[in-house]
């Protein structure tokens, strides 16, 4: 028997080839075979929208090739990707073959293992129409908005310029943060911390810097204020790292005299325990990994944009090692979480799992997509057997998957938490004071996923005990501005607004950085001038299309198409109308100038000053006066350091692809090159040379 399997990759062939037989040849179409024409619009929207396709240039010889092959073949079978995109290819790969039998199955599995591609094999399917068309009006939709609005940018604000319905949404979100934090106003306030001693216990202790004690275990433990005559102290929300909210203790004292009587207040007070309470608490693991959070955990703990995690899944993917890595789904199949379940039971002891199985359910008002979590296929795999495979960063990314996937199926974490409050007297006001400590009594989850958790286990304190004062002081604030975003904290703001989906996420920030709308400054988005005209002209002029609830409403429409509840076609007249109209008006709105970043340098030819400019390939210096003066020289960024090779200026350079390290100004003289600027200042010079990004890549 003569079967083809046709496949997207080649990695992806070669690993189903292992668990076929030779009655199998198994081909790879390297992605799409059709696509819209690059250089016109490929859509004709006087009939419903027909989308142009045309075979991609490079991809006449793999067609070619394939129906040569799919002649002779008793059975063709379309085994690409379980989503969108997959069916989309499988359905334009059998278009091309035109086969005449009735011999083209389409299967479909969402992890590369024998048990799984035999299971599809037992059970082919058609194509589905209603993915097909899902992903048709996804593309179409891009296309319109696209190639109708750039050409607008070119002549309203620059040439060159380029627009896209999700990634000007992600833009605006990036550019209105920055806005934000320019108009923050910072405040000021204080916070009081007391060090407390058992009075049996020698006055050693002393405050640290920013409240803390040297050994605090030993000599003393700090408590913060809480209350003030009875009266709380209030709370104020801000932003950590991540976009979450986190709470810091901001006291009602907004001047120093206020602190500094408190703390003279304190310095004379007695102080007795008022109240011990004791309580255990319980920490439940997260729910396996969907594309979101993964592409969030790779950014905040391995430093990885959402491109390369998704590069580095399909790797994985296509290798056998993880189940499909784009979906919404946190449900995990049975017989996957019985291997988990047994794997926790033979390795760590029955007491590591939870009473009954775990189930997740996810969040979103439709998970789409594979219907699974990320996970891995076999939890046996280790991540030392995936390193030596694959590579070092691969085996990282394989273990916080292994790691979540596995601590989801296991016991929650115990920790026992005291609270110490302490009341004052002696002065005319009363204080209360607070320490709080935890102790982990069973780690559960915590044994395979260990996460920031210490043990601050506070001394015996009992009620009524009378303690010592050793230290106590005023320590000076600024309520912090909300922070930039991150590729962790842009993905997970997209996802809870429900723009885009788990194909795009990484290709909406990877776009608008590319088109140099946005850069990176250690490591969070700042929009570029280039990128706040652009912003300032779509959301004066398309406010409706570069709008945060309409792109969610068209991210449901899609999924409402994709799940057969609506037709793509009128959905496409619903929008276009109004926007057409939207293009007509709009030809008159007034030019947006892009602002330019002044410097003290001279025109070398007419002695004006230079500003710094944004072109294809980044900052550049040019002429004030352009362009009557076309004069123009490289950007270069300083760091204020010395080149330990040669004594020349080290200064901020890009790889090819982007990335920035810091290399000598002497360079190719000089071959210098550094990732980190903290091997300059004298810290850790020994790793210089081993950093050194390869000369090449200094451009």
């Amino acid at each position: 028997m003569n079967n083809l399997v046709i496949v997207e990759s080649p990695t992806k062939a070669k690993t189903i080839g292992k668990f076929l037989g030779n009655g199998y040849q198994i081909k790879a179409s390297m992605g799409h075979v059709l696509d819209l024409p690059k250089s016109v619009l490929g859509v004709d929207v006087d009939h419903n929208f027909k989308p142009l396709y045309e075979l991609i240039p490079d991809k006449s010889d793999i067609v070619q090739e394939l129906q040569t092959i799919a002649k002779k073949a008793d059975l063709i079978i379309l085994a690409t990707d379980p989503d969108r995109e997959g069916e989309a290819i499988a359905a334009h790969v059998k278009d091309l073959i035109k086969s005449k039998k009735d011999n083209i199955k389409r299967i479909v599995f969402h992890e590369i293992t024998k048990e799984a591609v035999e299971e599809a094999l037992n059970n082919p399917r058609k194509i589905d129409g209603h993915l097909v068309d899902a992903q048709t009006a996804r593309r179409v939709l891009d296309r319109l908005v696209g190639y109708k609005l750039s050409p607008l940018l070119w002549r309203k604000v620059r040439r060159g310029l380029s627009a896209g319905r999700v990634q000007s949404v992600a833009l605006r979100l990036i550019v209105e943060r920055e806005k934000e934090i320019e108009k923050f106003k910072k405040e000021e306030y204080y916070t009081i911390a007391t060090v407390l001693v058992n009075s049996k216990l020698p006055p050693k202790a002393r405050l640290a810097r920013g409240g803390k004690t040297q050994n605090s275990k030993q000599e003393g433990t700090s408590f913060d204020l809480v209350e003030i005559n009875g009266d709380k102290i209030e709370l104020q929300k801000t932003f950590n790292l991540y976009d979450g909210e986190y709470t810091v203790t901001k006291t009602i004292l907004g001047k120093e005299t206020q602190a500094k009587k408190i703390v003279d207040d304190l310095k004379k007070d007695q102080f007795v325990v008022s109240e011990v309470v004791q309580k255990e608490m319980k920490r439940s693991p997260q729910a396996p990994y969907t594309t979101s959070t993964l592409q969030q955990d790779a950014s905040r703990r391995l430093g990885l944009n959402g491109r390369k995690t998704m590069s580095l899944a399909q790797k994985l993917y296509e290798e056998g090692y993880i189940t499909y890595h784009r979906t919404d789904s946190v449900v995990m199949a049975t017989s996957a979480q019985k291997s988990i379940i047994n794997f926790v039971k033979s390795e760590y002891g029955e007491k590591y799992l939870p009473e009954s199985p775990r189930v997740y359910t996810a969040k979103q008002k439709l998970a789409q997509e594979a219907h699974e979590a990320i996970r891995p296929t076999k939890v046996a795999s280790t991540t030392a057997a995936v390193t030596k495979d694959l590579g070092r960063i691969f085996g990282k990314l394989y273990e916080i998957i292994w790691q979540r996937a596995v601590a989801s199926q296991m016991a929650d974490a115990i920790t026992e938490s005291t609270a110490v409050l302490v009341d004052t007297t002696g002065s005319e006001d009363t204080y209360k004071l607070k320490a709080s400590g935890s102790v982990l009594v069973f780690e559960g989850f915590l044994k395979v996923n260990p996460q920031a958790l210490s043990d601050t286990k506070l001394p015996e304190f009992k009620a009524q005990e009378k303690l010592k004062l050793i230290d106590t002081d005023k320590e000076f604030h600024e309520t912090p501005p909300p922070p930039r975003y991150n590729d962790a904290s842009l993905i997970k703001t997209l996802e809870e607004k429900g723009i885009g989906r788990p194909s795009t996420y990484a290709s909406i920030v990877s776009t608008i950085e590319s088109r140099r709308y946005i850069e990176r400054e250690e490591g969070r988005f700042i929009p570029t001038t280039v990128g706040n005209a652009v912003n300032e002209f779509l959301v004066d002029n398309f406010s409706d299309i570069d709008d945060i609830p309409f792109t969610a409403l068209m991210e449901d429409e899609l999924d409402e198409i994709a799940d057969g509840r609506r037709d793509w076609e009128p959905m496409m007249k619903e929008f276009y109308k109004p926007f057409e109209k939207k293009l007509e008006k709009v030809k008159d709105a007034k030019r947006v100038k892009i602002e330019v970043e002044k410097t003290d340098e001279k025109c070398e030819k007419c002695s004006a000053p230079l500003v710094v400019r944004i072109g294809r390939f980044g900052k550049f210096l040019s002429c004030s006066k352009f362009p009557e003066c076309n004069f123009t020289k490289p950007f270069i960024q300083e760091t204020g350091f010395k080149c330990p090779k040669d004594g020349g200026n080290v200064i901020v350079r890009k790889t090819r692809k982007g990335r920035i390290f810091y290399g000598c100004s002497n360079y190719p003289n000089c071959d210098f090159a550094t990732w980190k600027l903290e091997d300059l200042s004298g810290k850790s010079n020994l790793k210089i040379q081993n950093s050194n990004p390869k000369s090449k890549s200094q451009n």
